[in-house]
């Protein structure tokens, strides 16, 4: 099988979905510090965000159904996300105690790494460790790795017994 090119539909879909988790952390921040409900933020980010020119920065495009499910499924799903986070995180080191960016980081990928087996645990963690890298350069990133591995290892550890491919 070929690897697919810019512009073809896979690529395009891979990078759309990227686009979906990137403005599902924004929106979990803006909801944690803004107080707003996920209707309310769903509404805000697909009418004025997702895809738009933002004080001069274009912000990607997004697949809107994965952007809601993800979305709406960490708030669906926040007891199950926040404990089994708390649980990957070290000692002492509580998800309330964790800066709110990071934080978004790990509900969502804890989210998409239990409900959405659709898509390879590897790539879920690639894939949040990109969204990271967006907003930081130090240890933030080796942070978002390592915890979305282990609850990688924690939700889906038939994906990592397997020999790799």
């Amino acid at each position: 099988m070929s690897r697919p090119e810019s512009g073809r539909p896979e690529s395009n879909r891979a990078e759309m979905r990227r686009g979906a988790r990137l403005s599902v952390v924004q929106a979990l921040y803006e909801m944690e510090i803004g107080g707003r409900g996920v209707v309310e933020a769903m509404a805000e980010f697909e009418a004025f965000w997702i895809g738009k020119l933002v004080e001069d920065i274009e912000l990607p495009k997004a697949e809107i159904a994965f952007f809601r499910d993800l979305l709406g499924g960490v708030v669906r799903e926040q007891r199950l996300v926040d404990r089994s986070v708390d649980e990957a995180l070290a000692s002492g080191w509580p998800l309330k105690r964790i800066e709110a960016v990071v934080r978004a980081i790990f509900r969502a990928g804890a989210y998409e790494l239990a409900f959405r087996k659709d898509v390879p645990a590897r790539a879920v963690i690639s894939e949040y460790v990109a969204v990271a890298r967006a907003f930081y350069e130090g240890e933030e990133i080796g942070m978002v790795n390592a915890v979305l591995d282990k609850l990688a290892r924690d939700f889906r550890s038939d994906e990592f017994d397997a020999p790799a491919a």
